[in-house]
């Protein structure tokens, strides 16, 4: 039985893709800070990024590696926070890289997680993995440094992906369940001009992608969007018409800035314009289950 290792893997996409290869029939770890044994037929062992613990014996062996460690950016960046952000990502990167190293049978693949605003804000230009200008704010900065830390160990005979992700739409998915809850209250107008586009991925689309970068045996740089990244106007419009509701009211750039200050995250992650999509993956021929918003929608209700 092959195994997986999840390292972080107790949040939303990590409870998702711990189930999905469990049923694929692999064996499931999670590396977690807390103590749980078995749940839903997945295994959990402690760990933490400090030192490399006893839990450096999962990685022998093991098919594929895929971490997803950082505390969330949906918070406001303050100073400490901004600190926490990266620390939390750059640590946990840094540990796995000594513990896998030291493998005498480390994992085969490694996937880490990244993250798609790296590329510069576009309203009209899509932004593969070939696009190199970056976007000069702190989370391109973290990107940046995460993705030094994760390249900068070769390790022989480990296949290693960056996926820079762009928004991952789950039934428990919190942005999902935001949004839709605004549809379904009336509340699902544009958000600020409406002009900013968002890139997006079905959560199955994600699990695929990772087992499709597997069977091709691709390395580097692959960004986890759906081919057709849409305007923040027709993605509430889209959520609106799943739920078969007619209208939503608008929310204008001041109020979400006030919003979001509120409910303590940053205003950019309504407002700015992320047009991103991948290159690689049609390049070597990926079908995507979901390619539009209004499929995978529909799939979640």
């Amino acid at each position: 039985m092959k195994k997986v290792i999840l390292a972080g893997g107790s949040g939303f996409i990590g409870n998702y893709l711990s189930q999905y290869f469990w049923r694929k029939g692999y064996e499931v770890v999670v590396l977690s800070r807390r103590e749980i044994s078995v749940k839903g037929g997945v295994r959990y062992v402690k760990w933490d990024t400090d030192e490399v613990g006893s839990w450096k014996t999962e990685l022998e062996e093991a098919f594929i590696l895929i971490n997803l460690s950082g505390k969330s950016v949906a918070v406001r960046h303050t100073d400490k926070n901004k600190v926490d952000i990266l620390n939390s990502r750059i640590e946990s990167t840094k540990i796995l890289n000594k513990a896998v190293s030291e493998c005498e049978n480390p994992p085969q693949f490694w996937f880490n997680a990244s993250g798609a605003t790296i590329y510069k804000s576009s309203f009209d230009e899509k932004r593969d993995e070939y696009y190199t200008e970056t976007e000069d704010e702190f989370l391109t900065d973290v990107i940046l440094a995460w993705e030094r830390e994760f390249f900068g160990t070769e390790i022989p005979n480990v296949s290693k992906i960056a996926m820079r992700t762009s928004v991952v739409f789950g039934k428990s998915g919190e942005t999902y369940q935001k949004l839709n809850k605004l549809a379904k209250f009336g509340l699902g107008g544009k958000q600020g001009s409406g002009n900013q586009i968002m890139s997006w991925i079905h959560i199955e689309d994600y699990a695929r992608i990772i087992e499709f970068c597997v069977e091709k045996n691709l390395k580097g740089i692959i960004n986890m969007a759906s081919p057709n990244p849409v305007t923040n106007t027709e993605m509430m419009k889209t959520f609106r018409e799943v739920n078969n509701v007619l209208f939503g009211i608008p929310t204008p750039e001041w109020m979400l800035v006030l919003g979001t200050k509120i409910v303590g995250v940053e205003p950019d992650f309504v407002l700015k314009s992320y047009n991103v999509v991948s290159k690689r993956l049609p390049e070597n021929e990926f079908n995507y289950k979901y390619p539009t918003l209004r499929q995978a929608l529909i799939s979640l209700k």
